[in-house]
């Protein structure tokens, strides 16, 4: 016989049902008894384990189907040092893998992902999405670029959407920090990172010309000027580009297409 079982169920259930029938319990041929008591014989610690690791196998095998796009679609997005990715973020990765799926962008989205994704607000009751990408993953994303933000922009109910390149700004070499190894080039300036990240934003539009305004109160206005062929596509967004830039460089500017004579 094997450990943990009872050698004669008849004996035990002749004295458990003798001491029920003793104490006013159920008789000898209870049917219900006799099935309970089947049941009891048949159930051991290890079995109960074993059924609840099936439920475990069901449980997976059925979330199975609807965790797979949520697995991918994270693998869209990595940020640096580890950093945790928000819900919105996570939303964006994923618009970008069904993409990657749904279309015959596959190839082009494969190898492609985002550093970051963020939400602003443009005007009253109208926001812009901007995702920052990685910068030598750029000139791919470029490739597809207007395809790709038109699609985003019908899954986020007509947002506007920015792609922008994620730089980094060095600080200008002082007696504080003279201890790098190599002189800061200089498209780790400011100067460079601010105007790199215009041409980002209007892209494919091209920038024909820019001025700066110098307000009585000392403040700064930059306008840019804008191609003119590209004024259908683009006029619907001048709102957007101020506001995104804004926010992305602390700057004032207001992007606009030159007058033509009459």
């Amino acid at each position: 016989s094997r450990p943990g079982l009872v050698t004669s169920p008849s004996k035990s259930w002749e004295n458990g049902a003798g001491a029920r029938a003793g104490s006013g319990g159920c008789s000898k041929g209870s049917t219900s008894d006799q099935l309970a008591f089947g049941l009891m014989l048949r159930c051991r610690v290890p079995d109960s384990a074993a059924l609840v690791a099936h439920k475990w196998r069901r449980k997976e095998q059925k979330t199975e189907s609807e965790s797979f796009a949520d697995v991918h679609g994270q693998e869209k997005i990595i940020k640096e040092a580890d950093a945790p990715v928000d819900a919105f973020e996570e939303t964006v990765a994923q618009a970008i893998f069904d993409l990657q799926v749904q279309t015959d962008m596959k190839a082009d989205l494969q190898d492609l992902f985002i550093t970051s994704a963020k939400e602003v607000e443009v005007s009253a009751g109208r926001k812009a999405v901007i995702i920052h990408v990685p910068f030598r993953l750029l000139k791919g994303f470029q490739r597809i670029q207007q395809r790709l933000i038109r699609e985003l922009e019908k899954k986020f109910s007509g947002k506007h959407v920015c792609l922008i390149a994620q730089r980094r700004i060095l600080a200008k070499e002082g007696r504080k920090n003279r201890l790098q190894k190599q002189k800061r080039p200089f498209s780790r300036s400011l100067t460079s990172v601010h105007a790199a990240t215009l041409e980002d934003l209007v892209y494919p539009t091209e920038i024909v010309g820019q001025r700066t305004r110098h307000r009585v109160d000392g403040s700064k206005l930059l306008k840019v000027i804008l191609d003119p062929k590209d004024r259908q596509n683009v006029e619907h967004k001048l709102d957007t580009f101020s506001t995104v830039y804004k926010q992305l460089t602390g700057k004032d500017a207001n992007f606009e297409f030159p007058v033509q004579a009459e």
